[in-house]
């Protein structure tokens, strides 16, 4: 009896968070993909002996977590979407792109996805450290993979968020804008339309 009802509080957590989640099954591969990865690169070992093999598929994980973060699990999660063009004459540019209705944007949805953003770089960059001075430089070219695609994930998703909250403020200061010089019109014409009856009187 007292298992089951610890059984019920523990699943209960759980079931909540993906009800809340307006886009569950982008959550779950937002952070599927990234637990995949980690549990092949840590427990990999022990499912084959092939460096190689295991290599591969942390390899792919991490493609395709990038792949899912960079042009899914963003533009529903957080209605964020970034891109990096090349120029003709060799340059970058960075495009990016917001929702402009974010009624459909929950704050499970936002916090998970910006945890685990912020948290992905962080922990391949500790392996990396790891791997340098355990000297098995194998795994650590597979870390430094694993650290560019977070980090350019992070780094895309933070200049898209800052050019999103300043097109916010933009708009925002040209409505307020508006709204004053509207109403200093309106009571500027007021009072002149006041005058000239006052005159006419």
């Amino acid at each position: 009896m007292g298992d089951g009802n610890n059984e019920i509080g523990r699943t209960e957590p759980q079931e909540s968070m993906l009800k809340r989640s307006n886009h569950p099954t982008a959550l779950l591969f937002h952070v599927g993909f990234k637990a995949a990865a980690l549990f092949v690169y840590i427990f990999g070992s022990l499912f084959s002996r092939s460096f190689v093999v295991s290599f591969v598929i942390v390899v792919l994980l991490l493609a395709f977590d990038f792949w899912t973060v960079k042009n899914v699990s963003g533009r529903l999660l957080v209605g964020l979407r970034w891109w990096n063009e090349v120029r003709e004459d060799g340059t970058n540019e960075w495009r990016f792109e917001s929702r402009e209705d974010t009624s459909r944007i929950s704050d499970v949805d936002s916090r998970v996805f910006w945890v685990t953003l912020w948290l992905m770089p962080i922990l391949w960059g500790f392996f990396t450290i790891s791997t340098f001075f355990s000297f098995n430089y194998g795994w650590m070219l597979c870390c430094i993979v694993a650290v560019c695609l977070s980090g350019a994930n992070l780094y895309g998703y933070i200049k898209c968020s800052r050019a999103a909250k300043a097109k916010v403020g933009s708009l925002a200061s040209s409505v307020a804008s508006g709204v004053l010089q509207q109403q200093f019109v309106s009571r500027f014409t007021g009072g002149s339309s006041s005058s000239a009856g006052a005159n006419n009187v």
